[in-house]
């Protein structure tokens, strides 16, 4: 009987250990930087780019993700001038269905390649600065006038649009628990004449 319970045991132990190795329920998060490429590069500073998803792994070695992600980039100084703006910046709001391939998920560093497309909205805007005028307060002097410079949106213009993405990257960590990752992946937005590419790096953390 001791025997038994004993084999029992042990296998309660490797059946919890096999469990934590395998998740069906899959997260991630990150954050990083956003490369335009192509025409967009000709027009866009590189900027930044925040992700977020969810999704199931069906076994270790496939899994999909419902990734959300937001990338901002500046209008060049040059497109700038050329159009007599002050200021401007192209925002990117994407939502994606991401089939997701681990090609060692056992290991301690696990390399992946992702892709798959969904929504994308682009946001644009170009701003001038501005005098504004308000009231301040001061715990001595009470409430006093002031005139300050603001940048003003003077023009501003979004589309909704269908785009792809594909990718891969590489995660560090421990086959029983999540990784640390790092990640580059090509978007396109379908625009018509001229697409919007650019690609974001992300530094994070999966489950």
């Amino acid at each position: 009987m001791k025997k038994l319970a004993l084999v029992g045991m042990l296998v309660g132990v490797a059946g919890a250990l096999c469990a934590q190795e395998f998740s069906h329920f899959a997260v991630t998060a990150g954050a990083g930087f956003t490369t335009p490429v192509g025409n967009t590069g000709d027009n866009l500073d590189t900027g930044w780019n925040v992700r977020g998803g969810a999704g199931v792994n069906f076994s270790p070695y496939f899994g999909a993700l419902l990734d959300a992600g937001y990338n901002s980039m500046g209008i060049t100084s040059s497109v700038l001038n050329n159009l007599g703006y002050g200021g401007g910046r192209v925002s990117v709001f994407s939502l994606t269905l991401d089939p997701i391939i681990h090609l060692m998920p056992k290991s301690h560093v696990d390399v992946y390649v992702t892709g798959g497309g969904g929504y994308f909205r682009q946001y644009q805007d170009f701003t001038q600065p501005a005098v504004v005028q308000g009231t301040g307060f001061n715990p001595f002097f009470g409430f006093y006038p002031f005139t300050g410079t603001t940048n003003v949106v003077v023009s501003s213009y979004s589309v909704n649009k269908p785009g792809i993405d594909a990718g891969m990257g590489i995660g560090l960590g421990s086959k029983w628990g999540g990784k640390f990752f790092a990640e580059a992946r090509y978007n396109r937005i379908f625009m018509g004449t001229f697409h919007t590419d650019y690609i974001p790096v992300t530094f994070g953390y999966r489950r």
